[in-house]
């Protein structure tokens, strides 16, 4: 069954790519009632496994009456669709999940995971995030937009902001650092006072313990969808256990 023996009805959007079909192999393998929305059905059938209820349809042309009618007979909508590289276009998609959502009767909305990455992240006690650091802005700027978005509505959210992810075996939710809103990292308290300059090299120098597999990640996701949880409303960072750590 699902998180404490519970099965959830979970649609997961953007569920052939890189994290998308680990969300959905864990969350069958969680018996979870599970159901995809796809352009295509998949070349390979191992792509989606037996079981899996699929919406054919394209996510970026589909009205949002359509894509509403679809989202409200499930509790939970996990989107790993889209990319910050698209710019604009990603800013757009996730605009259009979020208007979809936002034309469901507020008491029978799902619980929504949505994606970003470490740079949507707290540095700091003054609220400095690493989109707010002119190199990293520069590339992941669709993040802050998707979170204006996201965070403007009355959803039950919750952001998933993970730094480079990788196909390793996963490490498990025991032993990663976890934390909400800001960088799951030890930050001395002079972070506050230094440039900007200083803060990307702080970032910059810690990046390794920020790697974090894909099946920890959607198995983050996935251990987080009852309503109201501890990560409701909130960005949610991971990170590797500190070096040394053996448990």
């Amino acid at each position: 069954m699902g998180v404490n023996g519970i099965m959830s009805k979970i649609i997961i959007l953007g569920a052939t790519g890189s994290l998308g079909r680990h969300v959905v192999q864990q969350a069958v393998a969680a018996k979870h009632d599970v159901s995809v929305l796809t352009r295509s059905l998949p070349v390979a059938p191992a792509e989606i496994p037996e079981g899996v209820v699929v919406h054919q349809g394209d996510l970026t042309t589909m009205s949002t009456s359509a894509l509403a009618a679809i989202f409200r007979n499930h509790e939970v909508v996990i989107n790993a669709a889209g990319n910050v590289a698209q710019g604009k276009v990603f800013v757009e998609l996730v605009d259009h999940i979020v208007a979809s959502l936002e034309l469901i009767p507020e008491a029978e909305r799902p619980v929504c995971w949505f994606l970003a990455g470490l740079g949507l992240l707290d540095i700091d006690g003054r609220g400095r995030k690493g989109v707010d650091l002119p190199t990293i802005g520069q590339t992941y700027w669709p993040h802050r937009s998707n979170f204006d978005r996201i965070r403007k509505t009355n959803l039950d959210w919750r952001i998933l902001c993970p730094g480079p992810m990788v196909d390793e075996r996963p490490l498990g939710l025991t032993r990663l650092r976890i934390s909400l809103d800001r960088l799951p990292l030890e930050i001395p308290d002079e972070i506050q006072s230094v440039p900007d300059s200083s803060a990307l090299r702080f970032l910059s120098s810690h990046m390794s313990e920020l790697v974090v597999p894909y099946q920890d990640a959607a198995a983050l996701m996935l251990t987080n969808i009852a309503r109201d949880g501890e990560m409701s409303h909130h960005r949610v960072g991971l990170a590797r256990p500190p070096e040394g750590y053996t448990r």
